[in-house]
Formats: C-alpha cells, sequence, structure tokens
C-alpha cells in the first residue's frame, strides 16, 4: 500500500474509470488523520482527566476490546512497548483503579488483566459524547453502505497491523 502522496496508478489508467470524487487515496487519508485526531484529542482529555498517559488509555481499549483475557505478554505485542514499559503501564492503570490483575488459578504465573467495573462506568460517561456522535453518523447509512464501510475499516486495520516501524525509530 503506498502513501497518499503517490498517484494511484489505477486511478487513472486509460480506459479505467476515476474513482467518484472523495473516494480516491488522497481523500481518504484526509479524512481517516481528520478522524483520528479527533479521536486522539478525545483520548489525551480523558487521559489528562484520568491522570493517565495516553498509551494507557491504549492499553485500556485493548484490554476492554480484547477476545479473551488479556495479558501482560500480549498487551506488550499490542502496543509495541517493552516488558518495563508495560509493567509501569499497567501498575499505573491498577493503582489509579482502572484495571485489576488476576493470577490464572491453574497457573500462577499467568496474570489476566481486566477492566475494573468502576472504571468502564467512568469511561462509558467520559466517552459518550463519541457513542452519540458515531450512532449520529451511522444513521445517515443504510445497513449496506454500513456493511462496506465496516469491511474498509476491518481491511484498514488488517493492512495497519502488518506494519512495523523502520528500526532505529
Amino acid at each position: 500500500m503506498g502513501t497518499a502522496d503517490e498517484p494511484n496508478p489505477q486511478a487513472t489508467a486509460p480506459g479505467r474509470p476515476r474513482p467518484p470524487a472523495g473516494t480516491d487515496l488522497q481523500s481518504l487519508a484526509v479524512q481517516l488523520r481528520r478522524m483520528n485526531g479527533e479521536i486522539n484529542r478525545l483520548v489525551h482529555g480523558f487521559a489528562g482527566d484520568q491522570g493517565l498517559h495516553a498509551t494507557d488509555v491504549q492499553a485500556l481499549a485493548a484490554i476492554l476490546d480484547a477476545d479473551e483475557p488479556m495479558t501482560p505478554g500480549r498487551l506488550r505485542e499490542h502496543l509495541g512497548l517493552t516488558s518495563g514499559a508495560v509493567t509501569a503501564c499497567v501498575d499505573r492503570l491498577e493503582r489509579a483503579g482502572h484495571i485489576r490483575r488476576v493470577r490464572e488459578s491453574s497457573d500462577r504465573r499467568v496474570v489476566h488483566l481486566y477492566y475494573a467495573a468502576d472504571a468502564r462506568v467512568a469511561a462509558r460517561t467520559y466517552f459518550r459524547p463519541l457513542a452519540r456522535a458515531a450512532e449520529g453518523a451511522r444513521e445517515r447509512f443504510t445497513e449496506d453502505e454500513l456493511t462496506v464501510v465496516t469491511r474498509f475499516l476491518m481491511a484498514m486495520n488488517e493492512e495497519l497491523s502488518l506494519l512495523r516501524p523502520p528500526h532505529g525509530s
């Protein structure tokens, strides 16, 4: 996948129709950056209100969204942090009452991270305007259109998950 600054040869190839206005790579990149910036603004506000780092909020989202109980190791991989940085993050989140660590009963070495119920309520309250905005936007589309949007977002997340920063960053 190229950058937004690179031309898309398929979009301009002779005999191939141009994409509808606003669906070219440049337009999509602009809209994704704008949405990312708006969400980051809300995340940083929540982090500041809760005395957390932005990375801590990313960790909370990963714990919340996980299909199975999150472990510190999986959280490290997800966030791309060192073991020490994840330990510091988990310590901060636990001290602040946002998560709890639970040792697996059959293997005491296995630690699962859970979003604390009270903290979940606080996050829901803070992010309720974001949920309302998403619902307002969602109501503007048909179910078929939302299916396509969801497929695009899933594909985009899949592509992004394959990217790694260059060594030395």
